[in-house]
C-alpha cells in the first residue's frame, strides 16, 4: 500500500491527496504533527533519496531556525536530528510507493506510477 506522509494543512500535501483521492488510488497518510516522524522510514528516505531533498530550505520552519541551527545541518546524522525536532521542515509530501519513495508532488511523474 501507498503510504503518504505530510502534514494536514499543507497546501502541496493537500493537492497530492486530492490528486490520489482523483486517481482512485488507496493509499494511508500519516501525519508527522500528530503521529510523528518515525524513525525506521526517515532513515530509509534518506538512504534512498538522500537527506538534502528531505529538507524544505525555502519553508517557513528552516526560515525561523536560528543561524547556528541552520548552519549546523551538513550531513544525514544533523539533518536527521533536525527532521525529528521540527518535524514540518521535511519536504512534503514524502510518498512510500512500496517500491520507490519521492519526495514532492509531481501529477505527471505520479500518473507514470498509477495503473
Amino acid at each position: 500500500m501507498i503510504t503518504l506522509y505530510g502534514i494536514t494543512n499543507c497546501d502541496t500535501v493537500r493537492k497530492a491527496r486530492a490528486w490520489l483521492a482523483n486517481q482512485g488510488v488507496d493509499y494511508r497518510f500519516h501525519d508527522f504533527r500528530k503521529q510523528g516522524v518515525p524513525e525506521a522510514e526517515l532513515h530509509a528516505w534518506i538512504e534512498a533519496v538522500g537527506w538534502e531533498p528531505l529538507v524544505n530550505r525555502r519553508g517557513t520552519t528552516w526560515r525561523t531556525l536560528d543561524a547556528a541551527t541552520r548552519s549546523g545541518v551538513t550531513d544525514a546524522a544533523s539533518a536527521s536530528a533536525l527532521m525529528h525536532a521540527h518535524p514540518s521542515v521535511i519536504k512534503r509530501p514524502v510518498v512510500d510507493w512500496g517500491t520507490q519513495v519521492t519526495v514532492g508532488f509531481d501529477a505527471g511523474a505520479w500518473a507514470a506510477r498509477v495503473p
